[in-house]
């Protein structure tokens, strides 16, 4: 069933709206808004946020460009899930952007970015071997990526930082956009991802989850 017609706003199912520091990407520590859409069509192994895959309810999108404006906050990120398995997502990228905030948007790469307003921050993350999804990547994607937009890779053991490391020497993407690597909570040690990036000279960013030190997996943080 359509989420629009000729008399109502379009809509958008959403889990939750909130204010929190940002915990990854280059924009991290900053205060943010999350809007964090309904539902994900992957299934990743170290997910942390299942309880987006389902549930939220459906909210109009003045309505949730409302609510967020009440935080009088420039930055606000749309996540999930994966926000863009909603069709009406980028129509909130668009409107967000229109209402003069700084707007990023955090998708697993998996779905066509090419029509994103090109005021959004792409932060594009590419499934690692150790995610179960590494097959679903869209290669295509990184095509339309900028030196604003960012690729981030998740990494759970030795393999993944190997294969994460031939991509980004095969593809040249550290000549693209920023590169981001971090480890899966509690299941990589920071210290050892840091020491294989020294030991390649890698051109990335290491980074730890700033919200999982100072909130855990408190929802809403």
């Amino acid at each position: 069933m359509s989420t629009t017609s000729e008399n109502t706003c379009p809509r958008l199912r959403v889990s939750e709206i909130f204010l929190s520091l940002q915990g990854e990407s280059l924009s991290q520590g900053l205060p943010t808004v999350f809007v964090r859409l309904t539902g994900c069509p992957l299934r990743c192994s170290y997910c942390d946020t299942e309880y987006a895959f389902s549930g939220g309810e459906w909210r109009e999108l003045d309505e949730i460009l409302a609510e967020v404006a009440e935080y009088q906050v420039a930055q606000v990120t749309v996540t999930g899930g994966e926000p863009l398995a909603q069709p009406n997502c980028p129509l909130l990228l668009t409107r967000l952007c229109d209402a003069d905030h700084k707007v990023s948007l955090e998708t697993s790469g998996a779905l066509d970015i090419a029509e994103i307003d090109s005021r959004v921050v792409r932060v594009m993350d590419l499934k690692t071997p150790a995610s179960g999804e590494e097959g679903r990547n869209l290669y295509a994607n990184l095509a339309h990526l900028g030196r604003r937009d960012q690729v981030k890779f998740v990494i759970a053991d030795r393999n993944d930082y190997r294969w994460a490391r031939e991509l980004i020497r095969d593809r040249n993407l550290n000549q693209r956009c920023p590169l981001l690597m971090l480890p899966v909570h509690q299941s990589l040690h920071p210290r050892q991802l840091a020491e294989w990036i020294l030991q390649d000279r890698l051109p990335v960013r290491l980074q730890i989850q700033l919200h999982k030190s100072l909130w855990g997996d408190e929802k809403g943080r």
